[in-house]
C-alpha cells in the first residue's frame, strides 16, 4: 500500500487590525474604560499616568498654549489624542496617542471636525513612565519621523532631563538648560528645571 505523503501546512498569517477597524473598535463598549492604541496592527493598552507624569504635561501643554495661541501659529492638543502615523497595504496600521502635540496653522485639521488625526504633528512630547518600554518608545519615534514629524521631545523624569531629537541629531537637556522650539517653534522656551516642579 502506498505512503500518503502530507504537505507541510502554509504558515498561518497573523490578522492584523486596520486604523479603520480599530477606531471602531476602540469606541465599542467593551473598551469603553480602557486607553488604548494601534501599534503595527495589534491593539495595546497604554499604561495609566502617575502624578508627576500629569504635572509635566498639564505645564509644558501650558506653555505651549499660550505661546501658540497667543501668535495664532496653530493648535496644541494634549492627553494621548490619537494620531494616525502610518497605514500600510500589510495591514500593519499605526494610530498612537502622544501626551502633548503642536501642530502649524497649515497642517492642522479643521477643529471643527470631531475625530482621530490623519497626519503627524510638527512636535511630538513624549513623558516617559516608568512602565514605558524602551524599545516601544523608540518605535514611536522612528513613527513619528517617518510621518513626518520635525521635532520630539522625550521628557524623562527620572533624570531630570530632556532627549531633543530631530531626524538627523539628537541632544540630552539638564537642569541647568533651556528648553528651545527650534525650527519648529521658533522664540519658544523653558528652562528644563521648570518642568521638574519637585
Amino acid at each position: 500500500m502506498e505512503a500518503i505523503r502530507t504537505l507541510p501546512s502554509a504558515p498561518v498569517r497573523e490578522r492584523y487590525i486596520s486604523v479603520d477597524e480599530f477606531l471602531e473598535i476602540a469606541n465599542s463598549p467593551k473598551y469603553a474604560d480602557c486607553n488604548v492604541e494601534l501599534v503595527e496592527g495589534v491593539i495595546v493598552p497604554m499604561p495609566k499616568t502617575n502624578r508627576q507624569h500629569s504635572e509635566i504635561m498639564t505645564f509644558l501643554a501650558a506653555q505651549l498654549y499660550n505661546f501658540v495661541y497667543r501668535k495664532g501659529l496653530g493648535r496644541v492638543y494634549s492627553g494621548d489624542g490619537g494620531f494616525v502615523l502610518e497605514r500600510n497595504t500589510s495591514g500593519r496600521d499605526s494610530s498612537r496617542g502622544i501626551d502633548i502635540a503642536y501642530m502649524s496653522a497649515a497642517s492642522a485639521p479643521d477643529p471643527s471636525i470631531p475625530g482621530i488625526i490623519e497626519s503627524a504633528p510638527d512636535l511630538a512630547i513624549e513623558i516617559v513612565s516608568p512602565s514605558n518600554a524602551i524599545e516601544d518608545i523608540e518605535l514611536k519615534v522612528n513613527q513619528l519621523f517617518r510621518a513626518g514629524t520635525r521635532l520630539i521631545w522625550i521628557v524623562i523624569p527620572g533624570s531630570r532631563s530632556v532627549h531633543v531629537r530631530t531626524v538627523d541629531s539628537s541632544s540630552v537637556l539638564r537642569e541647568s538648560d533651556t528648553l528651545t522650539g527650534g525650527d519648529v517653534l521658533p522664540g519658544f522656551e523653558v528652562k528644563v528645571a521648570d518642568i521638574f516642579p519637585w
